[in-house]
């Protein structure tokens, strides 16, 4: 079972390099982390380029600079292995998290997505919160997803069959985490491992944040993704 871990990059000289460092080491050989790098305005291309030259593992690809969301999706179509990891360029992986998502799809031939636990750390990797589980009440559920998002995709892995159903991503979606997350539970099987096994990194500069800005906002982002939910449930995969 290979591994592709979808990174999406902007702006994050600062802990990107740490980032990667803490993956590699969980990989074989056969495995990949692609990275969509959006135009920025530090040495994060620079950074991930020396890196990929270093390791052939790395793949660098470009971004069209359209945002967070078009930025994973960028990564994700690029992936090419079996078990697809999206991941923030600014967390820790702990040492044993590859390999304890990939036992949980090895156990479940019918498991689509997983989603482990984490700690949540502040931008020095002091611990703000033992369980972002528990933190953020955490439990699948289409509908309580929609009222509550509690998908988190740096937390994620999929099985790549899961493409065909996700993407492209819907336009105007609040967030790719929570699309990727209703769409698997429609379309198959979901878990929750309740072990924390990454570092949640939360610092001033965060592309994304861990509450909506405002009550309509969220409302008009619930109506966005229930329609695409509708259209995606209409169409016929082979």
């Amino acid at each position: 079972m290979t591994v592709s871990v979808a990174l999406a990059a902007y702006n994050g000289e600062k802990y990107i390099a740490e980032q990667i460092s803490s993956v590699l080491p969980q990989l074989s050989e056969d495995d990949e982390i692609v990275v969509s790098v959006d135009p920025s305005a530090d040495r994060t291309r620079e950074i991930v380029s020396s890196m990929s030259e270093a390791d052939s593992r790395i793949k660098l690809i470009d971004g069209e600079g359209m945002g967070l969301i078009k930025n994973f999706e960028n990564a994700i179509k690029n992936c090419r292995n079996d078990i697809i990891f999206p991941c923030d360029q600014d967390d820790i992986w702990l040492p044993e998290k590859a390999a304890r998502v990939k036992t949980e799809f090895e156990n479940d031939s019918a498991l689509l997505l997983t989603m482990h636990d984490a700690k949540i750390v502040d931008e020095n990797l002091s611990e703000i919160e033992s369980s972002f589980f528990a933190h953020r009440g955490t439990k699948t559920g289409i509908l309580k997803n929609i009222w509550k998002n509690s998908y988190m995709g740096c937390c994620m892995a999929f099985r790549k069959e899961a493409l065909k159903y996700i993407l492209p991503f819907p336009e105007n979606l609040p967030m790719h985490d929570q699309w990727i997350g209703l769409v698997c539970e429609k379309r198959g099987k979901v878990s929750l491992i309740r072990e924390p096994l990454m570092l949640y990194r939360r610092h001033g500069d965060n592309a994304s944040k861990m509450q909506h800005e405002s009550v309509m906002q969220m409302i008009k982002w619930r109506l966005s993704i229930i329609l695409s939910l509708i259209k995606n449930q209409a169409v016929k995969y082979e």
